[in-house]
Formats: structure tokens, C-alpha cells, sequence
């Protein structure tokens, strides 16, 4: 594809860079109105979209998110509302091919790879820029139409990880980020890197007004403009406390700046600022919730003397003056028939997918996955299709013919993240047999932090007659109060079933533990899967995924 160059008079254009045009003193408390129906649910996608970046374009709304080791990479979301999002497009399909991020030689990205992504709107064209730790480069991508998909990349060593991005109304552009100190620096014009020498301390101590003991300094800053003023968000985390929003403001871009905590509540934190075309203002923001991920919620913002104040006093709101959400189905998540010639946009794949090895069209109406080498570790496997898990409920459900795998080939659906429970067909010899395995380390629960996990084993094993099984994993992230810091845990447990037609289910195996990781750093997906352990050379036809 070929890539257009983004010129410097694109950036002396007219610029939109914080997506916030309100006048920033409009109450939070006057936020009904007769077109609204209250009542939105927080929070507003139970499901992992960590590391938001937002902005407001008219009277749309667009959304960024960290993508890590899947592909394709930084999804751009859309919302008419802040309540209900779809995702539109990618900014890429991939980064780069190395041992990494193509999962050869025992490596993987896992937890690594794309990060915390910044969104703005400049002179007509939507800029979004990323960084990549296995590449070690930061990113940018520009378009003048986010659902078009067609992205002009710029890319610069080195990888400068949680930066915002300011365009300045001279035309100058800088970029933010840093861990306690915050450092500024100006880039080239055409943003194909850093300007030389231009690099400063911008704040000393970026977590300084939540106090001297911090587990974690400032990071994750956002930048906006408002009314003159420059707010730089960041977030740290006290000794003892929980996961807190620092706020500095100043009349210039280089300071001085002055900073205050701003927002303490149930470890929600990092994020930014948007307003609404009728003048209201939220912070959005996410909370750590266990298997499921890192969810979003959205939190009503006052102006009080030049300064946000986040929450209705103090808190999250368990509901928004917001319009319902419909469901994360099927903006965020959907089943799919597998007819058309893409999979559908709510899919990723674990790492670089290697395009030879998957088809929609060799058999029209479903998903073929072939190997071209053996695999002894399921995580290392390639071509895994994955979409999120959601709460508070769900299940993802899928039919698979595996009249083609050969002896020792595995398929069917997991729930994939450090610690991973998967329902398949393994082929014995001439036998089919349906197996259940988890890592889930043996004996008592694991309730250290970080959770280990155990060796891959099979829980159960069924032998099974024919070729066409249904497969099924069931999710149940409920919340279970209790008094701890973020006010409540998840219940995190998944069961697995199978079925010769489809509507009677069978349990196979034992209750899973989802849990959260930071070897994968990423909620627990659906994963449609098929790997080779003896032999390669086949493949498994997946005819249809369902989610519910």
C-alpha cells in the first residue's frame, strides 16, 4: 500500500488537538435533559479497552486502545453517545516481522508489543500515534477517514512509551511522556521523529501531590488544551492506596505547572478529559477488574476555580445521565457465519497471522486453519482468531468439522491469556477424542500476586465418534462485593461443554480460574485455535462463532 506523506502545511493547519470545544464550565449536575433517557450502566464496556485515548469530532465521538501482541493493531472506536461503541477500523495490520511478533524460535510478544496510543484531530485528518516495545519505535498514522482503514504510517526510533501529543497553533508539534519525571520534546514537522536537542524536563516529580510514598510514579499522561490552559493527566499509585488521577495545569505549554490529585476512587484511573456539543464534561477512565481485563468507565466532571473535579462527590457513578447501552454486541464483540472475506472486525489475531495458513474461501461459509509445523506449546501456537470476553456474563460458542486433522492435531475454542483453559478435538491415531486442559496449577487455588501458573494437563477426556463436535467456554464475571480498596472482586470462573448437536451441552473437565496477568498483560479472549503436535499439513474448518 502506498503511504502518502503528511506535510508540514497539514500541520499549520487549523488544529482540534484535544477534542475538547466546550467552555469548560458547564456543571456535571445538569446533565438531564428531555432527549436523554438516564440510567447508562458503569461501567460503559465491561470488557478489556485499557488505556483510552479520546477525543470528540462534532458531535461523534473516537476512540483508541491499547492492542499489545495482537494483530490487527490500535482499534479506533466510535460512539454517537459515550455509551455505545463500534468498533471502525485499525490503524495497522502489523508492525513488523521478527522471531517475536511471528512467534518462531520460542519467542512471543506477550505482554509487550503496542501500547498506550494517543488520538487527535488536526486540519481535517485523524492523527493516532503509538509505541512498540519489540520493535523499540514510536508510531504515527494519519487519515482523513477512519473507516476508509487506509492509514499513511510514520515510524522513529526510539519507543517512547504512555507520550500524549500537543499541535501547537504555530505549527509546532511536541510530544509528553515519562515515569515521575515528565519530559517534553519537539518533533520533526512531518512527524518522522524527534527535532535534536530539543528534549527538557517538563515536571520533576509528576506524582508529587499524591505524596513522597508511591509504588508508581506519574505515567499515562494525557495532554489537553482548555480555555487557554494547558491540563496534563497522569495517574500513580500511593503505598497502601490505590491507582490515583494527578492533574497539572499552566497558562504555558512549558510550565510552571501546579498539580493536585483530582480522583481516588475503586483504582479507577487513566485517562482524559472529553466534553459533549451541549457543554457537559467527563473524565474517561478504567479499573483493573480481574479475568476480564481493564474496563472503561466514564466519570462526570465540574470546573471549580480553572480546575476538573472528578465524580459525583468523589465517586464513581454506578449510573450515567446517559443514553442505555445497547450491548457490547455486536460494536465490541459478534458472532460471526465466517462469509465474508475478512473476518469481521471485533476478531484479532494472537500475533503476526501467517496468511497462508488461514482461508474463507477455500471453503465457502467457514474458517479453515492449517499448520505447516509441529507445536509443543500451546501458546506458541500460531493463527489463533481471538475476540474480548465481556461482563457480567458470556459465553462464545463454536462449530467445528475435523474430518482433516491429522494424529496429535488439536482445535476448538479457549479462553487465552497466561493462564489458559481450552475445549478441543484431538485426533488419536484414527480417534477422536474431546479433551479439556487448563495450566491452572494443581491442588489449591493460587491466591499469590502475581498468580502462577501450572503445566499444561488434561483435566478430562472423552472419547467422541464422528467428525462435526460444538464447542462451548461460558464466562461468569459477576461482582461479588466486598471491602476491599476497589470495592468489590469478580467471581472469574469459566466451565467448558460440549455437544454432538448443538443444543445438548455436556460439562467437560472442572471450573477454570480467569485471572489477570502481566505476562500477557490482557483480559481473557476467545480464541478459535488449531495447532499440530505430531504432524503437519492439515487443518479445521470452522462453520460458525456464536456470542452471547
Amino acid at each position: 500500500m502506498k503511504r502518502k506523506l503528511l506535510t508540514v502545511s497539514l500541520l499549520a493547519a487549523t488544529m482540534l488537538w484535544a477534542g475538547c470545544s466546550g467552555n469548560g464550565t458547564q456543571s456535571a449536575q445538569t446533565q438531564s435533559s428531555a432527549s436523554v433517557e438516564m440510567g447508562c450502566p458503569n461501567p460503559v464496556i465491561w470488557s478489556d479497552v485499557p488505556d483510552m485515548s479520546m477525543l470528540r469530532v462534532g458531535d461523534t465521538y473516537y476512540m483508541t486502545s491499547t492492542t499489545m501482541h495482537l494483530n490487527p493493531g490500535v482499534p479506533v472506536m466510535r460512539s454517537k453517545d459515550l455509551s455505545n461503541w463500534e468498533i471502525v477500523s485499525y490503524c495497522y495490520d502489523k508492525l513488523g516481522d521478527m522471531d517475536e511478533t511471528m512467534l518462531l524460535n520460542g519467542k512471543n510478544t506477550y505482554g509487550k508489543g503496542s501500547w498506550a496510543s494517543c488520538i487527535r484531530y488536526v486540519g481535517g485528518k485523524f492523527v493516532v500515534s503509538t509505541f512498540d516495545q519489540v520493535t523499540d519505535k514510536t508510531y504515527f498514522f494519519t487519515t482523513d477517514n477512519v473507516e476508509s482503514g487506509k492509514w499513511e504510517r510514520k515510524e522513529f526510533a526510539p519507543s517512547l512509551h504512555d507520550h500524549t501529543v500537543v499541535f501547537e497553533d504555530d505549527g509546532k508539534v511536541y510530544m509528553i511522556n515519562g515515569n515521575g519525571k515528565l519530559f517534553i520534546r519537539e518533533l520533526l514537522p512531518d512527524l518522522s521523529g524527534v527535532k535534536p536537542d530539543t528534549e527538557k524536563v517538563l515536571i520533576e516529580n509528576g506524582g508529587q501531590p499524591a505524596g513522597d510514598q508511591l509504588m508508581l510514579n506519574a505515567e499515562g499522561s494525557q495532554m489537553f488544551k482548555i480555555n487557554g490552559k494547558y491540563y496534563l493527566i497522569n495517574i500513580c499509585w500511593p503505598r497502601g492506596g490505590m491507582r490515583t488521577v494527578v492533574c497539572h495545569r499552566a497558562d504555558n505549554l512549558f510550565g510552571p505547572y501546579e498539580g493536585r490529585v483530582v480522583f481516588q476512587d475503586k483504582g479507577v484511573a487513566q485517562g482524559g478529559l472529553v466534553d459533549t456539543p451541549d457543554g457537559r464534561w467527563f473524565a474517561y477512565l478504567f479499573g483493573d477488574r480481574g479475568g476480564v481485563g481493564r474496563i472503561p468507565f466514564i466519570v462526570p466532571v465540574e470546573w471549580k476555580d480553572g480546575w476538573p473535579v472528578f465524580g459525583v462527590d468523589g465517586k464513581v457513578p454506578d449510573t450515567l445521565a446517559l443514553p442505555k447501552s445497547k450491548g457490547l454486541i455486536p460494536g465490541i464483540v459478534d458472532s460471526d457465519d465466517f462469509s465474508g472475506d475478512q473476518p469481521k472486525l471485533v476478531w484479532q489475531w494472537n500475533h503476526n497471522p501467517v496468511n497462508s495458513l488461514w482461508s474463507l474461501s477455500e471453503r465457502q461459509g467457514f474458517l479453515r486453519l492449517k499448520t505447516d509445523r509441529i507445536d509443543e506449546i500451546f501458546t506458541q501456537s500460531r493463527n489463533m482468531l481471538t475476540q474480548r470476553t465481556f461482563g457480567p456474563k458470556c459465553s462464545g460458542s463454536v462449530c467445528l468439522d475435523a474430518s482433516h486433522l491429522n494424529d496429535g492435531d488439536i482445535a476448538g475454542i479457549a479462553l487465552l491469556a497466561g493462564q489458559y483453559a481450552y475445549v478441543g478435538i484431538k485426533k488419536n491415531g484414527n480417534k477422536n477424542t474431546i479433551i479439556m486442559v487448563d495450566n491452572m496449577p494443581e491442588g489449591e487455588p493460587d491466591n499469590s500476586w502475581p498468580p502462577k501458573s501450572g503445566v499444561a494437563h488434561e483435566v478430562e477426556s472423552v472419547d467422541f465418534e464422528g467428525d462435526v463436535v460444538y464447542l462451548k467456554a461460558s464466562c461468569d464475571f459477576s461482582r461479588i462485593p466486598d471491602d476491599s480498596m476497589i470495592g468489590s472482586h469478580g467471581k472469574d470462573e469459566a466451565e467448558l461443554y460440549y455437544s454432538t448437536d448443538g443444543k445438548d451441552w455436556k460439562h467437560i473437565g472442572h471450573t477454570f480460574k480467569m485471572v489477570y496477568k502481566l505476562d500477557h498483560f490482557m483480559g481473557q479472549r476467545f480464541a478459535l485455535f488449531y495447532y499440530s503436535t505430531k504432524k503437519a499439513g492439515g487443518y479445521a474448518d470452522f462453520d460458525w462463532y456464536k456470542v452471547e
